[in-house]
């Protein structure tokens, strides 16, 4: 039951944002209210919840990048780097920025989330190191910009003034990262 009431809670926040009614969930589920308090007992608890279960499709989508075996080590960075379930395609990651006012710990666990669980990006970088893939780099600072990049995306307005959507945003990002400015042979 909560596993399918947070599937309906990204899916209502995927069309109108964090400012979704708890009556907008229970008209998506079918159900009553009362049934959705007997699982959560409050929004603030369901939000910090679906963050977590977000992360979790997340981190599911990296596995599938991390262990497929057809990816070079290059390759699977580039995809860990930009991963996002298939399920949030088409998400409005524009009003993640409402989080920090409007639950704040929901904003908390995604602050948590985006500095957490690096594990396996952190081992594909050295790999790539290792196997002269990639260039020698600092794996903290990397990792500082990317999730100042993503924090930006997240809680700026740079998606809603460029009209750039996120999966978009973020492979630009990776491709910056990866690639550099510096044009090749130049």
């Amino acid at each position: 039951m909560n596993e399918r009431i947070l599937e309906g809670a990204l899916n209502v926040f995927k069309a109108k944002g964090p400012k979704f009614t708890m009556d907008d969930l229970a008209s998506e589920m079918k159900m009553s209210k009362k049934t959705i308090y007997t699982v959560f007992n409050d929004k603030n608890e369901m939000m910090c919840e679906m963050m977590d279960y977000a992360f979790d499709l997340i981190k599911e989508a990296e596995d599938k990048v991390y262990f497929d075996e057809s990816k070079d080590t290059v390759e699977k960075i580039r995809g860990i780097l930009a991963v996002l379930p298939e399920s949030h395609y088409g998400f409005d990651y524009t009003a993640m920025h409402q989080l920090a006012t409007k639950y704040p710990m929901a904003y908390e666990k995604l602050q948590f989330r985006l500095q957490s669980g690096w594990d396996k990006t952190v081992d594909l970088l050295k790999r790539g190191m290792d196997e002269g893939k990639i260039k020698r780099i600092d794996v903290d600072l990397f990792k500082i910009m990317y999730e100042a990049s993503v924090d930006k995306l997240l809680m700026g307005d740079y998606l809603v003034n460029s009209k750039m959507d996120y999966p978009t945003a973020l492979g630009e990002i990776v491709n910056l990262m990866m690639d550099g400015i510096i044009i090749k042979g130049k």
